[in-house]
């Protein structure tokens, strides 16, 4: 089915985006707390791609979207992680074991040791669950159930409210797919189904995602679409649970997010990246982006900087 958003996978808690390959080991070191974990790409100076993660109590999400051939080698974790193919290709290869296609995914048991290689032009998600099911069940109504737990995931966080609606998201996915794994099937039969895209919608939400310039006008935006305000308002009201200027404010947000994490500044200009996105009250700017990011811009940039400044530190990794 077609998506409204493509490659959008958790860009709200982008970390990484223009980094190399030190950096990324750096960062996934961290988020999956594995810290023999080694990043090989086939350009290692090069851009690999974007990395995004979010934690919660239930475990953590990160999405990855490779640019170029990246192998994370010696992935040994405490906790289960499951590695599930959202676009392109990725293998697994364990000890003693030839390589076999994750496809859609693959559940990994903490302690055991196994390597990652995807694709370049690919996209694949971690999901690091905190509790560990006993003796994880398998087969097709499991794949299926997880496979629909996910896919209403993506959709979700296309259209996220603000930090805490994320955290919820995130949070039942995780409780649903441990569930999923114990043998419970019933919360994936209960996940709400993805709406089919309205023509006259999609028009407005790739309108207010491709034109960073365009200033918000709901009677021009309504024209684009092909409907009237009201009931472009109803509409993607009814299929995101968004209005067009929430939904507009947030791209704007994510726009500055992306050029935070971006900056290779001495000294970020925050102010300066929200007045180009139209925020032209800095305290205003800071709560709003607090509430949806869960985190003030500065902090976004110190995340950045402090894999930068351990990269230093650790001139072999790179």
């Amino acid at each position: 089915m077609q998506n409204f958003i493509v490659n959008s996978e958790l860009e709200s808690y982008l970390r990484l985006n223009r980094a190399a390959c030190g950096e990324w080991t750096l960062a996934l070191q961290d988020l999956l707390g594995c810290t023999g974990l080694v990043c090989d790409l086939s350009r290692p100076k090069a851009e690999a791609g974007s990395l995004s993660a979010l934690e919660v109590g239930a475990g953590m999400v990160a999405a990855l979207s490779v640019s170029q051939n990246l192998i994370l080698k010696h992935c040994c974790l405490d906790s289960p992680l499951l590695v599930f193919r959202v676009q392109g290709r990725c293998e697994v290869v364990s000890a003693g074991k030839a390589a076999t296609t994750v496809f859609p995914f693959q559940v990994f048991p903490p302690a055991q040791t196994f390597s990652l290689r995807v694709a370049a032009d690919s996209r694949v998600l971690l999901l690091r669950l905190a509790d560990q099911p006993d003796a994880p069940h398998t087969g097709p109504a499991i794949g299926d159930a997880i496979t629909r737990c996910i896919h209403g995931f993506l959709f979700q966080v296309g259209f996220l409210q603000d930090h805490d609606h994320g955290c919820r998201a995130a949070e039942t996915l995780l409780q649903e797919i441990n569930g999923i794994l114990r043998g419970n099937t019933a919360a994936a039969s209960a996940t709400t189904a993805i709406p089919e895209p309205d023509r006259r919608l999609l028009k407005a939400i790739i309108k207010i995602r491709t034109e960073p310039d365009w200033p918000f006008d709901l009677q021009d935006l309504s024209s684009h679409a092909g409907v009237s305000e009201r009931n472009l308002y109803y509409l993607m009201k009814r299929q995101t649970g968004m209005t067009p200027y929430r939904y507009y404010q947030r791209c704007r947000l994510i726009r500055v997010r992306r050029r935070l994490v971006d900056c290779q500044c001495a000294v970020p200009h925050i102010s300066r990246y929200a007045g180009d996105e139209g925020f032209s009250h800095f305290g205003r700017f800071a709560a709003l982006y607090r509430e949806h990011f869960g985190e003030l811009p500065s902090e976004t940039v110190q995340w950045r900087r402090r894999m930068q400044a351990q990269e230093l530190l650790a001139p072999a990794l790179s």
